[in-house]
């Protein structure tokens, strides 16, 4: 954890510089994009923030809304099976009223660890991978003891293929949406899905041309990160930061954060 992330979970929210702006990138008229970072188990602050993203959109409505996970569901924080659920809960996320909005769950590298240690055939390090990196809390969360013979057993069927059909990307627009990042000079019909998921550098400190403005999450920051390649969305919630979400419209891009 860095310092300035440090330093940012002992204050209050921060204020975002960025009430609405001019974004690197355009979505086509009427089509809005909601984009959630990294929520690593804070169930509570993913629960206000759908709220927040529920009032937002019935203050704005337009033709089309589509909700992105940007991964990194579980680990580290109190409850993951409680988030989770909250993808698979049958009711809209936004409520009754927005019962056509689309939504993306992309996968992240802690739901790889997840399901590589929750495979029956799995190597022998990776639950002890999964567990040094933040799987025991959510082990936790679905009160099993991480120590035990049989911990991931406790882990329900459904939850596990909800992240086995995770797609790797999202594109819209000018924007390609993935966990991680890309790997700059190779097209995107050609990226690895290990770097999708995993990748910083050279991804994080690029800065020439992408094809695409990739919004990810990933990489902890006290802030988001906007830059003309890249729009990064992780602010830390399991470390005591905030819960952020970018507001894509247009050619205008604003946050929203819990």
């Amino acid at each position: 954890m860095n310092d300035a992330l440090s330093a940012a979970s002992k204050s209050a929210r921060p204020a975002f510089p960025w009430p609405g702006q001019l974004a690197p990138g355009a979505l086509p008229p009427g089509w809005r994009i909601y984009a959630v970072g990294d929520i690593h188990g804070c169930a509570d602050r993913l629960a206000t923030l759908h709220a927040m993203i529920a009032e937002d959109a019935a203050a704005r409505p337009v033709s089309r809304v589509t909700l992105v996970h940007l991964g990194d569901y579980v680990d580290r924080g109190p409850d993951s099976a409680a988030v989770l659920r909250r993808l698979l809960d049958p009711e809209p996320l936004l409520g009754p009223a927005f019962a056509e909005v689309e939504v993306v769950n992309l996968l992240g590298n802690h739901e790889v660890m997840m399901l590589d240690a929750c495979d029956p055939d799995a190597h022998p390090g990776a639950l002890p991978f999964w567990l040094e990196n933040g799987g025991a809390a959510t082990l936790a969360s679905y009160g099993a003891d991480p120590d035990g013979p049989d911990a991931c057993a406790a882990v329900p069927p459904e939850d596990l293929d909800l992240l086995r059909h995770c797609p790797l990307q999202y594109a819209a627009g000018d924007y390609l949406f993935v966990h991680a990042g890309v790997r700059p000079g190779i097209p995107t019909e050609r990226q690895d899905p290990f770097d999708l998921v995993w990748i910083r550098e050279p991804f994080l400190s690029f800065d020439g041309d992408l094809p695409q403005v990739v919004v990810h999450g990933h990489t902890p920051a006290e802030v988001p990160v906007v830059r003309p390649h890249r729009i990064g969305v992780d602010t830390g919630a399991c470390f005591g930061g905030t819960l952020s979400c970018v507001v894509l419209e247009g050619q205008r891009l604003r946050f929203l954060s819990a």
